[in-house]
């Protein structure tokens, strides 16, 4: 986050074995994107298809997969992340295998549409299941999620070019193969996970995009794409090389793919901010597609160029992922479908658009459009250089935890908040519960719990209630402070305080052996605002008990803290409306009995 001094973070591979299941279907799906590209030629030259009819393999799977993505929170809000996984999984299996067995490119075209429908119900949901089941906060697990990206997207290529070189049916025969063994590890490793609290209507992810931040990132997405899948998906013909040379080319391309999305992206981001990596990366971007574009017919600058791109591409996947996630006021489930949607439709058409402009024009005329496009992206963000900076402020920061923490557990079934008295002042620090017994709170659900905290004395009888909640049963607590923006009119309160209120509650429950781990989660609009986010993240987090103090009426009191007594009634609302675990609100006033 531009101008904060973020503490080190969690190590996001140290995970539990169901999120590495997950990981590897995803590099495993991910292959499908570039393991194409070394088979192009071949495929092109063996069924006597046309350079245009050949990218039609990118333009099927990539415009079904935006088209499915619509669906796709319908489906899993019914049936849960689980069986949406396994069910995108099955059609990936079993639509790679027919193109495998295809024996023209009619086929190939149709089947890789159906893999498309899988690939979008695998890539909808995985993220969301990896945030749920990851060890550590959103952008640990966003790390984890673009590092399995970047290594398919590198892997692809290499997989395709090697297995190419024996027949273009091999790389489709192997996607199969690796997501059939990774669907068996999602069947046994990955555990039920809850459907969400509401069932998502079709129309979300279109409603969804007439929020302007969304709808500015994903046109701006749409841009970007367009360039990277002009490059992608036609770049290899003016090559003029072998299956495992295109291989090692896109291999290459690939590794900046990875490298930049896992340790260039953040480090940038650290160092420019959001908005300013988002302009650089863009405008790099741009000029590398128009040195394709002028030294189409040379090989050495035309491999040069294209390897370069996968730097850009990397940083703009993790840039762009983590500030889609944040800037709107939608689930995150329901905003990625909307976002996919758009960009893949701009990745979908460009490769086609290419091959007949070659026709139309020459070689060199598509990559000028791929970088024109790139250029019109940077003009669109131009226009929400505001709602980028709202993403800066709303993204979220996890603070490191004093102790050691635990994968989070399948939360409870939701229910009406339960309010736990308390007397005041409680004797030593210690939370008494007035219903349940002096010395217990007398709740058995298992799974971590939430303690909603801010700058109020309410505050420390949270903590204090999910301690003795938590002691002894090895149950993770979530420190966690939805702070505001610090913006003029907001009443917020300085990210440092924030940032140190949760540690200083971290370290309260470490003195005790309580494994926990903290996160500041920032809102720039209002309470309502602050109570939706607390329940987006307790959702994906796998919450079952979520402890806050009362709501109060007032909405700014307690010397201008971000929620006054933790919680003010709308954000109170919002927090029991959208959350799916069971809330317990601890009350200084009550008296026991």
């Amino acid at each position: 986050m531009s101008g904060s001094h973020p503490g080190p973070k969690a190590n996001p591979f140290k995970q539990p074995k169901a999120v590495f299941a997950v990981a590897f279907a995803c590099v495993v799906s991910f292959m499908g994107i570039g393991l194409v590209d070394p088979i192009l030629p071949a495929i092109s030259s063996e069924l006597h298809a046309s350079p245009s009819e050949v990218t039609l393999l990118f333009t099927s799977y990539l415009v079904v997969t935006a088209v499915a993505m619509l669906i796709t929170n319908f489906v899993s809000s019914r049936i849960g992340p689980k069986p949406t996984l396994i069910a995108g999984l099955i059609l990936i299996v079993v639509f790679a295998g027919l193109a495998g067995s295809s024996g023209s490119i009619s086929d190939i075209i149709w089947f890789r549409g159906g893999w498309g429908v899988g690939n979008a119900l695998f890539i909808a949901t995985s993220l969301a299941v990896i945030i749920a089941s990851a060890s550590g906060g959103m952008a640990g697990a966003i790390v984890l999620y673009e590092t399995a990206l970047g290594l398919g997207i590198a892997a692809g290529p290499l997989i395709g070019g090697t297995l190419g070189t024996i027949s273009w049916r091999g790389p489709f025969y192997g996607v199969s193969v690796l997501m059939a063994i990774a669907l068996i590890a999602t069947i046994f490793l990955v555990q039920k996970l809850p459907r969400p609290p509401k069932k998502t209507s079709l129309a979300a992810p279109l409603k969804a995009l007439r929020h302007r931040g969304l709808l500015t990132m994903s046109l701006t997405a749409l841009c970007y794409n367009w360039g990277f899948f002009t490059v992608l998906g036609y770049a290899p013909f003016p090559m003029k090389l072998k299956p495992i040379q295109l291989g090692m080319v896109f291999f290459g391309w690939g590794i900046l793919v990875a490298l930049f999305a896992v340790f260039g992206a953040p480090r940038l981001q650290a160092a420019l901010g959001i908005a300013k990596t988002m302009y650089l990366n863009l405008f790099l971007f741009a000029l590398c597609i128009l040195g394709i574009a002028i030294w189409t017919d040379d090989k050495t600058p035309l491999i040069v160029f294209t390897i370069l791109t996968g730097i850009f591409i990397g940083v703009n996947n993790t840039i762009t992922t983590q500030a889609v996630m944040t800037v709107s006021p939608v689930e995150r489930p329901v905003a990625s479908a909307a976002y996919s949607f758009v960009r893949f439709i701009g990745g979908g058409l460009a490769p086609y658009v290419a091959g007949r402009l070659v026709i139309a024009m020459n070689i060199h005329f598509p990559f000028y459009i791929g970088a024109g496009a790139v250029i019109v992206g940077m003009l669109i963000l131009a226009t929400g250089h505001r709602l980028l900076s709202a993403a800066e402020r709303a993204q979220a920061e996890d603070v490191p935890a004093p102790s050691a923490s635990a994968p989070a557990q399948t939360p409870s079934t939701p229910g009406q908040p339960e309010r736990i008295s308390v007397p005041e002042p409680a004797p030593a620090g210690l939370v008494y519960v007035g219903e349940n017994g002096a010395t217990g709170l007398g709740v058995t659900v298992g799974g971590p719990i939430l303690a909603a905290i801010d700058a109020s004395p309410a505050a420390d009888l949270v903590t204090e209630t999910a301690r003795r909640m938590a002691t002894g049963t090895g149950r993770v607590v979530h420190v966690v402070h939805a702070a505001g923006s610090g913006a003029p009119g907001i009443d917020g309160e300085p990210l440092e305080a924030a940032r140190a209120a949760v540690l200083d509650h971290l370290g309260r429950l470490a003195a005790s052996g309580v494994p926990a781990e903290g996160h500041v989660l920032l809102h720039a609009a209002d309470h309502g605002a602050a109570g939706r986010l607390l329940a987006q993240y307790s959702n994906q987090a796998g919450i079952a008990s979520i402890i806050t103090g009362p709501p109060s009426h007032g909405g700014s009191g307690h010397g201008g803290t971000s929620l006054a007594a933790l919680m003010d009634e709308s954000a109170s609302a919002e927090l029991r409306r959208h959350a799916a675990a069971r809330i317990l609100v601890v009350d200084p006033a009550a008296t026991r009995g």
